[in-house]
């Protein structure tokens, strides 16, 4: 029996269909203007790519921005939280983890979960873009880089940048500064990730995270920036067995075996 989850974020849409609680299909895609059209588009092009056909899915449950829109739309059968989405997906890829840091494009929430996988605490920051992926995005374009290049780079830098900003339109303009007057990009790369890390650990340490850790969205897989909440957090970030981005859908699709299953 095949169960799936959609999760439109609003940088990137996600739905992948899991057998038996592992993954069997996923696709990621930019969104649309529309969440709605973002749904039938990435399932679309999931069933296409897989072979599968939308009556071969028993259950699907919505996730992320307009899940409820989703759900009316008879796109999914029900919605629920991202934050239980990716502290669900998290937990069973990785029983042992505690904390889940899901990085969105822009977000970022930090979920504290039991020993059991249940939802113990969460924060979240809405209301600024930095420490999200779209400040990533906004710093690797000032750069003059493609976003996935912005944390291999840094691994060649020697004297990282400080940034004295935290916000993101004045930490453009410090990173634009510093690239005038010389500073190798490398250098300003590495800043950009450091200080990109430290505003999540902001955010992280408000709930006394524990170990074991996680990071889930796209941002995780960005290697410095991993590489430097490991060493300010002093712990070592799980690495999951899939696509870190498409661990909100893997959630909701797991929820969606679990309710497609007793229903």
């Amino acid at each position: 029996m095949l169960f799936a989850g959609i999760d439109i974020g609003s940088l990137t849409a996600e739905a992948v269909v899991v057998e038996d609680g592992k993954v069997v299909a996923s696709e990621s895609m930019s969104v649309l203007p529309n969440p709605v059209d973002s749904a039938k588009e990435v399932m679309g092009r999931l069933l296409e790519k897989s072979g599968l056909k939308r009556e071969d899915l028993k259950y699907i449950i919505s996730t992320g921005y307009g899940r409820e829109k989703i759900q009316s739309e008879r796109l999914a059968q029900e919605n629920i939280s991202e934050i239980s989405c990716h502290g669900f997906g998290a937990y069973t890829l990785a029983p042992k983890v505690r904390t889940v840091i899901d990085i969105g494009g822009q977000d970022a929430k930090v979920i504290k979960l039991s020993g059991s996988g249940e939802l113990a605490n969460f924060v979240m920051n809405d209301k600024c873009a930095a420490g999200t992926g779209h400040f990533l995005e906004v710093m690797s374009r000032t750069l003059g880089v493609r976003l996935e290049e912005l944390g291999p780079m840094s691994r060649g830098s020697r004297k990282p940048v400080e940034m004295s900003n935290r916000c993101t339109i004045y930490m453009e303009t410090e990173v634009i500064h510093f690239l005038q007057r010389g500073v190798a990009k490398v250098d300003v790369a590495a800043g950009i990730n450091r200080a990109m890390a430290e505003r999540v650990v902001a955010l992280v340490r408000r709930v006394k995270p524990e170990k074991e850790v996680m990071i889930t969205g796209g941002v995780a897989k960005n290697v410095a920036v991993k590489g430097e909440l490991e060493k300010i957090l002093k712990v070592r970030i799980l690495n999951p067995r899939i696509d870190p981005q498409i661990i909100g859908a893997y959630g909701a699709a797991l929820f969606a075996q679990r309710e497609g299953s007793r229903k």
